[in-house]
């Protein structure tokens, strides 16, 4: 037999939620008209890094491509190679990620791959919109990844300006880079 507290009391004390913020002010997002700003550490678009040269930072190691859960990276390495003229070298190592792409259908943004990439040279923006109408279009190549060359970058391949093997580069024992040796 059910107690008079449980037979009246409990279904009104259930609706005290209701109550209480049925005369509250409705509080809308004017999303598309006003973007609030992100949270700092909030995984987004992703982006391949460059070195202040303008080499680019990643190896073509695939490590980001076994880290994803989701298989939704794909990176084919390649050799650099130092020509006569200093062209062949677009990142300070021994290899260079000649394809890269992200697969954004694919991906869940969790940011295993940023943790596996010993370099640095994968990192999340704070972009998130990532919708689009075409399915193709939601597969970023490596030139939509790309950071954006920056004043005194200079666009690979190119030779090594920060110092005088790959170790300089990644202990990031260089100096800047100096006038007479930019073209």
């Amino acid at each position: 037999m059910a107690t008079l507290k449980e037979q009246f009391w409990d279904p009104i004390a259930g609706f005290g939620v209701t109550f209480r913020t049925m005369f509250r002010k409705v509080v809308t997002e004017q999303y598309p008209f006003e973007k609030l700003p992100t949270a700092p550490r909030f995984h987004g678009r992703h982006q391949l890094n460059r070195w202040p040269d303008g080499l680019e930072k990643c190896i073509g190691c695939e490590l980001c491509a076994w880290a994803c859960p989701a298989d939704a990276i794909y990176v084919e390495g390649a050799s650099n190679t130092d020509e006569p003229d200093g062209s062949g070298r677009f990142s300070p190592g021994e290899r260079y990620g000649r394809v890269y792409q992200i697969n954004y259908l694919r991906c869940i943004l969790c940011g295993l791959c940023i943790e596996a990439c010993p370099t640095r040279a994968l990192t999340m923006t704070n972009e998130y919109e990532l919708a689009d109408n075409n399915r193709a279009d939601l597969i970023y190549e490596k030139s939509d990844l790309l950071a954006p060359l920056l004043p005194g970058m200079e666009q690979p391949p190119h030779p090594m300006r920060l110092g005088d093997d790959e170790g300089d580069y990644y202990r990031g024992a260089y100096a800047a880079p100096s006038k007479e040796a930019q073209p």
